[in-house]
């Protein structure tokens, strides 16, 4: 830079260095900001694909697990059943009086245009039973929920048992999804992706 080039020798070294952190720091805000945001995961509603940490209810961690959420995957494609989503939680979700609010992060089971059902436990999607290897929870429910709205999406935790989620507040509109969880980076002990 021009005006960094008249300086005397030792603010010249001091110069390239603050511009250069200041640039650096620029982009880590801008990366967050609208391509990859790191989360903690709050409660226990992923277990045991996700932890939280003790003593938390229903919590196996030692610690919160933390995840990477891709912001800008679905600017590019469709959201896809089975995956991880970080959300905004609806407002409904106050219902649920786990203390959990703003973000959310549950798995995404029904698209839009489908009929999602619980049978003793067991979901099922246009009458269709899901083959869900990754619940190790479930609960005895029995239910069916409306056709899901165009545009909105249908979420469940891992653990069924404790999980907060579309069962009790409805369906997610695809203008709150944040990104799917592409990364587990804490603790060092469970890196990996989610």
């Amino acid at each position: 830079m021009p005006f960094v080039s008249r300086l005397p020798q030792p603010w010249r070294t001091v110069a390239d260095w603050v511009i250069t952190i200041a640039l650096a720091i620029g982009f880590v805000l801008a990366f967050e900001a609208e391509v990859a945001k790191p989360f903690r995961i709050p409660s226990g509603s992923m277990e045991p694909t996700l932890h939280c940490a003790r003593p938390a209810h229903s919590c196996l961690g030692r610690m919160d697990d933390r995840v990477i959420a891709n912001r800008l995957a679905y600017r590019f494609r469709d959201p896809k059943r089975g995956e991880i989503v970080v959300f905004k939680a609806p407002r409904a979700a106050a219902a649920c009086g786990t203390g959990e609010t703003g973000i959310f992060i549950k798995r995404l089971i029904g698209l839009p245009g489908e009929t999602v059902a619980e049978r003793n436990g067991y979901v099922l999607v246009d009458g269709l039973r899901l083959h869900e290897p990754y619940v190790a929870y479930r609960d005895h429910e029995t239910r069916t929920w409306p056709r899901i709205a165009s545009g909105h999406y249908f979420f469940l935790g891992d653990d069924r048992v404790n999980s907060c989620d579309s069962r009790t507040w409805g369906t997610v509109p695809r203008g709150d999804l944040v990104g799917p969880a592409i990364f587990r980076y804490w603790p060092l002990d469970r890196i990996g992706i989610p």
